[in-house]
């Protein structure tokens, strides 16, 4: 393992606080959008939602502050989010139109298989986040 790549169990835990804060507004949003909008487009939308909220939480109560501008952090976890979407959307999708209904489940359906696609790329998110967009900037490494 790099020496760059550390797991922080406490930062980790941390982490899982602040993203299940953000999927709670993920998930809430996905729900009132439901009512004007396809499934489909709502977890779209709402992810927007959460990933800004987690932007603002994890920025201040999970990673080190960093030199690099908000904006330029703002992009990078944009970037690790546009990754991170593409799963949620696939594992939430695949569930609610194809796997819950072969399987017969029908329980707060849309519900459940957001939940089950927002907490799926919980661990590379937070090793992206941590090398990526929170990383600090070299000249703050070289200072170390």
């Amino acid at each position: 393992m790099s020496p760059h790549v550390r797991f922080e169990p406490r930062r980790f835990a941390r982490f899982i606080a602040v993203g299940g804060i953000a999927a709670g507004a993920n998930i809430g949003a996905r729900w009132l959008l439901s009512f004007a909008m396809t499934f489909e487009a709502a977890v779209a939308l709402s992810y927007l939602v959460g990933m800004t909220m987690a932007f603002v939480l994890m920025r201040f109560l999970v990673f080190d502050l960093s030199e690099r501008s908000v904006s330029t952090q703002f992009l990078r976890f944009t970037m690790v989010n546009a990754i991170s979407f593409g799963q949620v959307w696939i594992v939430s999708v695949g569930l609610v139109r194809c796997v819950f209904p072969a399987a017969g489940f029908v329980w707060h359906d849309e519900t459940v298989g957001h939940a089950i696609g927002v907490i799926s790329p919980v661990v590379t998110s937070y090793l992206l986040h941590q090398r990526f967009s929170f990383a600090q900037s070299r000249d703050q490494r070289r200072r170390r």
